[in-house]
This record gives structure tokens, sequence and C-alpha cells, in this order.
């Protein structure tokens, strides 16, 4: 890739809209834009930056286009380089032509994510800043656009730069105890050094563990529907995001794989899967099915548990201990009571007490289910059965009935989901988005973490040294300061070509 070349792409798509625009940059651009371009008044080359000019594109055979071309020159233009987008009607044709006769007057196609490279490579944005165009571009909900413009207005980059500057700092101090290692001299206070490693890791471990909101702020919150076999899960799904997503049977063991849908809540991008259901089977592919609903239960922010109301306790117990074990700090259950609409239609004082498994529904159960325990109790005796185990917030109530097939309680159950995010995500609090970050971060604050238990045992200074080092550097790949082309290849081959 030579950047002295000058290059053109697409910046929008082609057929969709009246206008198309077409970007170039590079030293040659605004005479590239005079060879295909007759303007009305002057020439491209001799304008100022920030100005438009109107004009045609004529050949042979007449006209091609009128277009309105607006130019920039360097450094102030997206890229750092003197740049032309011309602003041409959305015809397909007319966008080939003059993507054509572009080539043909000297600039080369751009390759994914060059227009952006080049503004990395002039100094107009860092690489976390340029990685943060991407996630603008394919932000989907109010969320995810407020962080990628928070991390493209450079308060992530601030934040990175200020503790890359304190480790700088030790480090410096360490080389230069190397100078005068023959004068057994220490330039720095060890207690005073252990202090400054100790907020490095503190702050360094905070951007690590906001990776979980960040990446779901990005991606969306994963929110897995999960319960035994036949509790509705599949009509919740179908529930919460208003559409026959899922295929609802009374056959136990239909949903074999994971179904997911989106939707967005209070500007919140929310992942909802539904899951196949948790049993003893001796079927192969219920068995798979099941597997990866473990899977995902574990990887999930959010896990809605689908209580069957009219199964007994005993079975709504095996429900919430098959779930517990699974859940890890960090992630949030929410426990429905599916099926209340069926409690209307009971009448068990018309029955006998011992026996009250009459073909009124096709139950699976000898009983009516818990229909007679309200949400609170229902949480405690649960509480009870899991020796506590099960989520505090729940025994003060927070168990929901719903019926996924009238809709009841749903509004509850999306307020419930939202309000544990309300106002979370609405901050200017930095929140690492990319794995890439988040795994150079934990690199750092384990290398940081071995100078820092190295200090107390004498460990000889180059050895710290070495650590620190390497901290360094992974803190500077996050931002560009010490990158390679293989890694800037991989991070801008994922933007599209006119970025």
């Amino acid at each position: 890739m030579t950047y002295s070349e000058t290059i053109f792409a697409p910046a929008t798509s082609v057929g969709t809209g009246a206008i198309s625009i077409i970007r170039v940059s590079g030293p040659e651009s605004t005479e590239i834009a005079d060879r295909l371009i007759t303007f009305r008044h002057g020439e491209a080359a001799s304008s100022t930056g920030y100005s438009l000019k109107y004009g045609s594109i004529l050949e042979e055979s007449g006209t091609l286009d009128e277009v309105v071309a607006a130019i920039y020159r360097a450094p102030q233009s997206y890229t750092g380089e003197d740049m032309v987008e011309i602003m041409c009607h959305s015809s397909q044709y007319v966008v080939a032509r003059l993507l054509e006769l572009l080539g043909r007057a000297g600039a080369r196609p751009a390759m994914p994510g060059e227009f952006t490279r080049r503004a990395f490579v002039n100094g107009k944005m860092d690489l976390s800043q340029a990685e943060a165009v991407a996630d603008l571009i394919a932000s989907t909900s109010e969320s995810a656009h407020r962080l990628a413009m928070n991390q493209l207005k450079g308060n992530y980059s601030a934040k990175l730069s200020d503790i890359r500057g304190k480790l700088i700092e030790i480090a410096s101090l360490m080389e230069l105890e190397l100078d005068f290692s023959d004068e057994d001299i220490e330039f720095a206070d060890r207690d005073r050094l252990a202090a400054l490693l100790d907020e490095a890791v503190s702050h360094i471990d905070g951007l690590c563990a906001s990776f979980r909101d960040g990446n779901a702020i990005k991606n969306g919150v994963p929110v897995v529907i999960a319960g035994n076999v036949n509790t509705g899960k599949s009509t919740l799904l179908n529930a919460l995001v208003g559409d026959s997503r899922a295929i609802v049977s009374d056959i136990p063991g239909t949903t074999r794989d994971t179904v997911e849908d989106t939707m967005i809540i209070d500007g919140i991008l929310y992942r909802f899967i539904d899951t196949a259901g948790i049993r003893e089977t001796s079927d192969k592919v219920e068995k798979m099915g099941i597997s990866r609903t473990l899977d995902r239960i574990s990887e999930a922010d959010v896990i809605i548990l689908v209580l069957d109301a009219l199964a007994p306790l005993k079975e709504l117990e095996k429900s919430v201990s098959s779930i517990l074990p699974r859940l890890s700090t960090g992630q949030e259950l929410i426990c429905v009571r599916n099926k209340v609409d069926l409690f209307d239609a009971i009448h068990p004082e018309e029955f006998p007490v011992k026996d009250r498994s009459y073909n009124i529904f096709d139950l699976k159960y000898p009983a009516f289910g818990t229909y007679d325990i309200g949400t609170e109790d229902l949480a405690r005796k649960l509480c009870l059965a899991s020796d506590g185990k099960f989520p505090a917030a729940a025994v003060s109530g927070e168990i929901i009935d719903i019926s996924a097939l009238t809709g009841e309680g749903i509004d509850k159950l999306l307020d419930r989901l939202s309000k544990g995010r309300r106002g979370r995500f609405t901050s200017e609090e930095i929140l690492v988005t990319n794995a890439r970050h988040a795994n150079a971060l934990r690199r750092a604050s384990e290398s940081i973490a071995r100078v820092r238990d190295a200090l107390s045992g004498h460990v000889p200074t180059d050895l710290l040294s070495q650590d620190l080092r390497e901290a360094l550097r992974e803190i500077g790949s996050i931002t560009g300061e010490i990158t390679d082309e293989e890694v800037l290849g991989e991070i801008f081959g994922r933007f599209c070509i006119g970025k």
C-alpha cells in the first residue's frame, strides 16, 4: 500500500437514494477532478478547502451527469490529505462509469478501510478512534451510537494515554537505574513505585471489567430464555419480539437448537435467545440442543427462567436447581411463571383432594400447579428449596406472572429487563467494546502485576523493566503507538471500501 497514490471509492450505496458520493483522496485528487469535470467557475486545483463546485462530466456522446464536488485541503480533511467528494445522481450506470473514468485519470480503487487508515497514518486519529469509526457505522441502537461517539471523541484514548504516561515514568526511572547499575543507585522509592503500579493495575482492571457491558452495548445484551420442556419458552420469544420467530408446539423437545431475534428497549439492543428445554433425554439431537442451551446460559448477561404455572412446586424447584449452579457473578436471573391465563379455568374445590389430575387440561403432572401460591410465597419456597441460592431479589416478589399466549405481564417483564440497565449506558463512562483491546489490557495487567510482585522480591531492575516494556507495548497496540502492518491489515480489512 503506497500512500503517495491517489485513491477513490464510492462512499454511499448505489441505487438506494437520489444521490451517490464518490470519495477521492491523495496528492492528485483535485487535478484528477479537473480532468473529469468541467466546472462552471474555475478549477478544483486552484480552489480553497471547504468549498463546493458545480460542474458537468462531459463525454463524446454527451453529458454523463451534472455533479457537485466538495473540496478539502490537507491537513484539514478526514484523511489529512487533499480530498474531493463528488456528488452525482445515484444511477448504477453513472456511478460505474464515473469510477471507470477516475481509474483512467490516474487514481486507483481504495482498499477496505484505506481512507480511515490514511487518517490514522496522518495523525488525524489514533487506532482506537479509527476502530470507533467502524463501530459508529455498525451501531444499531442509541446506546451503541453514544458509546462509539464517546470513543471517537478520544475519551478512551485519553484514559489509555494517562495510564501509559504513568508506566513510561516508572520505566524511565528503572532504565536510569540500569545506566547507573555500577554505582548501585536507586532513583525511585520502591514503596512509591508499588503504589503507582497498584494504581495502574486498578485502572486497567477496571477497563477490562467494563468489556462485558461494552460488548453487550455494541452487539446486544444476550438474554437467554431457559427452562424445562413445554414451559412456553418459544411462545415467550415470539411475544417479546412480536413475531412468529420460533416454532411453537405442545410436543416436548420441539426446540432442538437456539433461535435468536433482537429488539431495542430504551435505546439498548437486546438479543433474545430461545433454547432447548432442559430435561433428561436419550435423543442424541435433543441432547446436542440441551448442551448448547447450557453453553448459552454461561455466556448470557440475563437468563429468563420460564416456570410452568401448571407444574407442581417440586417441578419448579427442579427447574431452579438445574439453572442456578450454572450462573456466575454478574449474570442476572429473572424468573417468570408462565401460563397464568389458565388459572381462571381451575376450580379445585370440585375435585377430590387426593387426585386432581382430571382431564380438564392436557396436563403432564398430577396437580394443577402453583395456581394458589402468590409470587412472593413462591419465591420464598424456591429460595428455601435451593438452600438460599435463589436470588435475593426474587424473594421480594420479583417473580413475574405472565401469559406468553395472551401477552399478560409481558410489559412488566420488558420493564424489568430495562430497569436493570436504565441509566447504566447513558453517561460518559468509558467502556471497552473491542475484544482485541480487552485481551491487550489483560496482558498488560498481568505484566504489571509481575512487576508489582517482583518489587518485594528484590528482582533485578532489568527484569522488571522488561515486564514494564511488555505492558507498554500492549497498551500502545491499542492506540497505535506500537503496531505492525499485519495488525493494521486485519483491523482496516473489516471496514467498508469507502471508509
